[in-house]
């Protein structure tokens, strides 16, 4: 049991964005302590900035907010307070400049996550934070103690406040494996079930189309489903599809085949090209010339694309040009279920809001704040997800400063 301060001591437990965010708003006015059960801080950061961190998007604010669909309402107050441009005025004062891509997403110049994580953590030491790894969290006992496990065995810590920071259940590899939903269930805490989001889906694919094509990039795709069209790529994999077109439709995806056991979506592959354009030029005699060849000279379709064709279109459809036109436009991919949630970039579900007051403090555990994707919310990557975990972090840090001065 570390020895009491002057100073409030507070535990945050999770050093991913959203615990480190509400550190450096806690660290002028109490004496701050981040946990988490692996061996170096900000893992989850460092592995999305392997190929560029995306720390948020560069949009109208109204559309912006609009990205994170029912759980708007109770995320706007925190995001208002820390917007896309307050995020780059952020970076911009940890030394890292940044820049808009071509889709409107926002980069480190540098692209890489390390640089930020580096200078964010020189800052949060010398502002008096205390980092403890390898120390995973298991409860409360029945004085309200905080239990961790230690490589030196079991630590207890009294804390005046507690933030709760330990992310969703997606890359448990990386420390979020939402072991924490059992621990807030103990406690009479509504946990919304913890499902995958921006995640891939299953397609039971042929054997030939498996073996050939797995980890192929479909480009210049559009993909709808519902009244939602998507523009972009994306991949087939062993198991069915994965990529950022698919990501941005998997939520509606998600929910249609937990309602309805599968989900059909509809892969345009040619939208640069009318149907009639379409129908037009395939109606053009062949000759001699096979069906490949004559996809390939008059529509352009070729490798995974005529894969796919074949996969999905009978013979008939296959020797109708107009059929076979409409296919191209329209082919049919039934998804089955969707990629684990290990495998999911994010996580849906979590905390529900009505467990929280308005500064994310649950009310059965007065002085118990929660922040990041320990919420029930879900959002479209794109540094939308990064942009809520910083925000929410620092408005729950907010809350708890609050909840000390008025204790």
């Amino acid at each position: 049991m570390p020895g009491r301060q002057q100073r409030p001591w507070v535990a945050i437990i999770g050093s991913g964005p959203s615990g480190l965010a509400a550190a450096e708003m806690l660290a002028a006015d109490a004496e701050v302590h981040v946990f988490d059960a692996m061996p170096s801080p900000g893992r989850k950061l460092l592995l999305a900035g392997k190929s560029g961190l995306n720390l948020t998007y560069a949009e109208d604010f109204e559309k912006f907010l609009e990205r994170f669909g029912t759980a708007r309402a109770r995320l706007e107050p925190a995001l208002r307070e820390f917007p896309p441009a307050a995020i780059r005025q952020w970076a911009a004062d940890l030394g890292t400049d940044t820049f808009v891509g071509s889709s409107g997403r926002v980069f480190p110049t540098a692209m890489k996550a390390s640089p930020l994580l580096r200078a964010w953590l020189a800052r949060l030491r010398a502002g008096g934070v205390s980092l403890h790894m390898r120390h995973r969290w298991q409860g409360w006992n029945a004085e309200r103690v905080l239990i961790f496990d230690t490589p030196d065995g079991q630590r207890k810590y009294s804390a005046d406040a507690t933030l709760l920071a330990l992310g969703g259940a997606s890359w448990p590899r990386l420390g979020t494996d939402g072991g924490w939903s059992a621990l807030l269930a103990e406690q009479g805490v509504r946990v919304s079930t913890l499902r995958p989001a921006n995640c891939g889906f299953d397609v039971p694919w042929s054997a030939h189309l498996r073996e050939r094509f797995a980890g192929a990039p479909v480009k210049a795709a559009s993909l709808s489903f519902g009244a939602q069209t998507v523009r972009g790529e994306f991949v087939v994999s062993a198991k069915g599809i994965e990529g950022s077109a698919v990501y941005a439709l998997s939520a509606s995806l998600r929910d249609a085949i937990e309602a309805q056991g599968a989900a059909t979506l509809l892969v345009d592959l040619l939208p640069d090209r009318s149907l009639e354009q379409l129908r037009a030029a395939l109606s053009r005699p062949r000759g001699k010339a096979s069906l490949a060849s004559h996809l390939r000279k008059a529509a352009g379709i070729e490798g995974v694309k005529a894969a796919l064709l074949r996969e999905t279109a009978d013979a008939q459809t296959l020797a109708d040009p107009a059929r076979l036109a409409a296919q191209l436009k329209a082919l049919p991919l039934t998804l089955t279920a969707p990629r684990p949630l290990a495998e999911a970039i994010s996580t849906a579900g979590g905390v529900a809001f009505d467990e929280l007051d308005a500064q994310f403090m649950l009310r059965r555990l007065p002085g118990v704040f929660v922040a990041g994707e320990m919420l029930d919310w879900e959002a479209p990557t794109g540094g939308y997800l990064l942009s809520a975990c910083l925000a929410t972090g620092r408005a729950a840090g907010r809350g708890l400063a609050g909840f000390l001065q008025g204790r």
